[in-house]
């Protein structure tokens, strides 16, 4: 039974392990783009799991303990409590972390250069002006992927 709370290697190496695979994602995901997981479809909720299980590794290595991994986890959980701590006090830092907005459509005009930069179907704005109340683009004064993924839009006045 004591066997449970021995682990293979010194506790700083699943720290460390730790930190770094959260490191590493965070800019695999930050390349994928900012629709990777913005609308969580059951494609994105099958590469999550199965990138969870796959870095399972690259934290805890063939530790079979169970400090280990709690370790690994608690430098996740306190890197995320920085990364969140550093982006509320420098906005520079923020911008990095997050990214820029990007304008898909202003003034009733699709931009379909960003949409095609930014892998998103014609059918995926349609939705999003249609969650909006919208049917048609020139109701639109600007259509914006935000960083997180999701689409605003904002409901142009239209004088008649």
């Amino acid at each position: 039974m004591t066997d449970i709370f021995e682990i293979s290697a010194p506790w700083w190496t699943f720290a460390v392990r730790g930190v770094a695979t959260y490191a590493g994602l965070l800019i695999l995901l930050r390349l994928a783009g900012k629709r990777a997981f913005g609308e969580m479809s059951a494609f994105d909720v099958i590469v999550l799991v199965l990138v969870g299980g796959v870095l399972r590794t690259s934290i805890i290595g063939d530790d079979k303990g169970f400090i280990g991994p709690f370790i690994g986890v608690s430098s996740i959980l306190a890197t995320d409590w920085l990364i969140a701590w550093l982006c509320t006090r420098a906005p520079a830092f923020n911008r990095l972390m997050e990214g820029f907005p990007s304008l898909l459509v202003r003034n009733g005009q699709r931009d379909r250069s960003t949409l095609r930069a930014q892998n998103i179907p014609d059918a995926a704005l349609d939705r999003a002006l249609h969650g909006a109340g919208l049917e048609r683009d020139d109701e639109v004064a600007t259509a914006r992927l935000e960083p997180n993924g999701k689409i605003t839009i904002t409901k142009r006045n239209i004088v008649t």
